[in-house]
């Protein structure tokens, strides 16, 4: 994010001129370019032709340099790499100058903090995300307001959002609300213009979760959950997967909060566990023999990396290094969360108070290290390095080498539950809250329920009449005196929209895995180390099965790089693989060509990285 700081801005007075009347006449016709929608009297009201205006050089913490035009001692535009961008209190007197997206109070101090708007935090109205193309300036506002509170560029179009699930980062902010450049005018205050967009949002959200709270309680049926905020996972849902557990937990990275900047839409609820709900379709607990597998491959990864891999010189030795030192080299993949002590903590504890083959301290807060090894332990002593026939045969129990069993890609199935809003509307059908349904079979039964009800319009049986219960469950609040009959298709976009997204994954040979929401892509990033060096990064592997130490060892030898595995910050179990110079292309060779992953299931395919421009 770009963001003005006050305590680094450098004006001096020979860069603080008075704009003249031929210099007046051409910034209005950039304006007028940059934004059609301004009217003449608009711009004269910007560009006045008679009142002071100034043209004020600014320097941001990072060097760039940001022209202000400058009206009564307000910023009304800046100008950055030759692009001119409307400041709040702009924005505040022409709120339609710009595509805007929406999002929820709360996340504008995340803004102002300095993160981006991350795709999860945007609220869709009915009538759907505003057209952008990538680059292209927008503004952000809150719900129930249409005064602008922020300015930034668009990382992707409007398409790619869609397409991707609205995940990922979805605006690069450069100018807030209570910012520096705020702060450089007269500190005015937004002004409250009603949004009819998003009016209403609000409360039905607040309604929805007390629904869902008096349900839980007056059935009896499940205990509410404790701590529980709007956006986040219950935590004592068990039928997310890791990855879903993972994504609420440990989501910051780069100043995103996923739970701040998550909607509605995308809230996890409290299941009650009924057959046909999304946890019935998910395994509560690994099996018994998987357990016991994983155990005895969790020991004698551990006893391998202690006998040939960790030295007496490089202790005191993080937990989390060792737990690279374990799943390096191994041709399928180490799960904690699978063995029977579900975490690192909890095995090396047992190591030490029941084998006696190490000592783990916590040397800093939160942090816990191995800073002694017995090693004339008799387990120890007698373990068997996986050269030895014996350990080969235990490890092919386990998993059978990569070359013996190819990987073949999930079958990803887009499913929607029943919401709490729509479950009068699948009742006669029996489908109760959180019933997990296909597409065809949420069509299958609007279409039957519209005809035993005889809502087709006589007249027109492109449409059907509209009565209180598709009122209630499809409508918003402003169309209730508005709308009496939807078009078919319309009907159902309506439906799937209100309903909750979930996904199906089915590996071979293994039941299928249903987890709520939209897919995480598999995320490929380039970033620059130093003066001209670039990483390349890939996320999410283990998403699609797929194990991350085989990944970086097949581009190494593909790319002849070297490579390594980075935990995932803000995350305790998934790791990042990281490959020397920008090999986008290659990767994306790998995921399409070996692994067969889907395109549109990888994110930043078109990757590049902008080299850095010349200093004026």
């Amino acid at each position: 994010m770009f963001c003005l700081d006050v305590n680094f801005i450098t004006i001096s007075d020979n860069i603080s001129y008075h704009l003249s009347t031929h210099l007046r006449r051409k910034l209005k016709a950039d304006i007028a370019t940059a934004f059609p929608s301004l009217s003449v009297e608009d711009l004269s009201e910007l560009v006045p032709n008679k009142e002071e205006l100034n043209v004020v050089k600014i320097y941001a913490h990072k060097g760039d340099a940001v022209t202000l035009y400058v009206l009564h001692k307000t910023p009304v535009l800046f100008e950055l790499e030759k692009c001119l961008y409307p400041t709040v209190y702009t924005l505040w007197r022409y709120p339609h100058v710009l595509p805007t997206f929406t999002t929820w109070p709360p996340v504008l101090q995340k803004l102002a903090g300095g993160a981006d708007l991350m795709l999860p935090g945007v609220v869709v109205p009915l009538s759907g995300i505003p057209e952008v193309k990538k680059g292209d300036c927008c503004a952000v506002k809150v719900v129930s307001n249409r005064a602008p509170m922020a300015v930034g560029t668009a990382t992707m179009s409007s398409a790619e959002m869609r397409s991707l699930g609205m995940k990922g980062r979805g605006v690069s902010v450069l100018h807030t609300y209570m910012d520096s450049l705020w702060a450089f005018g007269d500190k005015s205050g937004p002004p409250s213009i009603p949004d009819v967009d998003t009016e209403g949002v609000e409360a039905t959200y607040e309604e929805e979760e007390e629904e869902d709270d008096d349900e839980a309680t007056e059935g009896g049926e499940e205990e509410p959950c404790p701590n529980r905020v709007p956006d986040a996972p219950c935590p004592g849902i068990q039928e997310l997967s890791l990855a879903d557990r993972e994504e609420g937990e440990h989501g910051k990275e780069e100043g995103e909060d996923p739970e701040d900047l998550r909607s509605p839409q995308g809230s996890y609820y409290c299941s009650t566990g009924d057959p046909g709900r999304v946890d019935s379709m998910i395994s509560h607990k690994h099996s018994p023999v998987l357990t016991e597998q994983m155990d005895a491959l969790l020991l004698q990864c551990f006893l391998q990396a202690l006998k040939s891999k960790v030295k007496k010189s490089e202790l005191p030795l993080l937990t989390s290094s060792f737990l690279q030192f374990c799943a390096s080299g191994l041709s399928q993949q180490l799960d904690i969360k699978k063995s029977s002590y579900k975490k690192l903590s909890k095995f090396l504890q047992c190591m030490q108070q029941q084998h006696s083959l190490v000592r783990v301290k916590e040397l800093s807060k939160g942090v816990e290290s191995i800073v002694e090894v017995d090693w004339k332990n008799p387990e120890l002593r007698s373990f068997r390095t996986p050269k030895d026939p014996g350990i080969e045969e235990a490890s092919v129990e386990v998993g059978r080498a990569e070359g013996e069993k190819p990987y073949h890609p999930p079958e990803i199935t887009t499913l929607y539950s029943v919401s709490s809003r729509l479950e009068p509307l699948f009742q006669d059908a029996k489908k109760r809250k959180g019933t997990v349904l296909q597409p065809a079979e949420v069509r299958a039964i609007i279409t039957d329920y519209v005809k035993r009800n005889e809502l087709v319009d006589e007249n027109n049986k492109n449409y059907v009449i509209i009565n209180p219960i598709l009122c209630d469950c499809l409508l918003e609040k402003s169309e209730y005196q508005e709308v009496e009959a939807l078009k078919w298709d319309d009907l159902f976009s309506r439906t799937l929209y209100k309903m909750q997204h979930c996904h199906q994954l089915v590996f071979p040979g293994q039941p299928p895995i249903v987890k709520k929401g939209h897919i995480e892509p598999i995320d490929i990033s380039v970033a620059s180390r130093g003066s001209n060096k670039k990483v390349t990064m890939i996320k999410n592997l283990e998403v699609y099965g797929l194990d991350p130490m085989a990944v970086s060892v097949a581009l190494q030898h593909r790319v002849q790089a070297s490579s390594a595995l980075n935990p995932v910050p803000g995350s305790k179990d998934r790791v990042l693989v990281q490959i020397q110079g920008n090999q986008v292309q290659q990767v994306c060779k790998l995921l399409l060509d070996k692994y067969q992953i889907p395109c549109k299931y990888i994110q930043g395919l078109d990757n590049k990285v902008q080299k850095p421009g010349r200093k004026k």
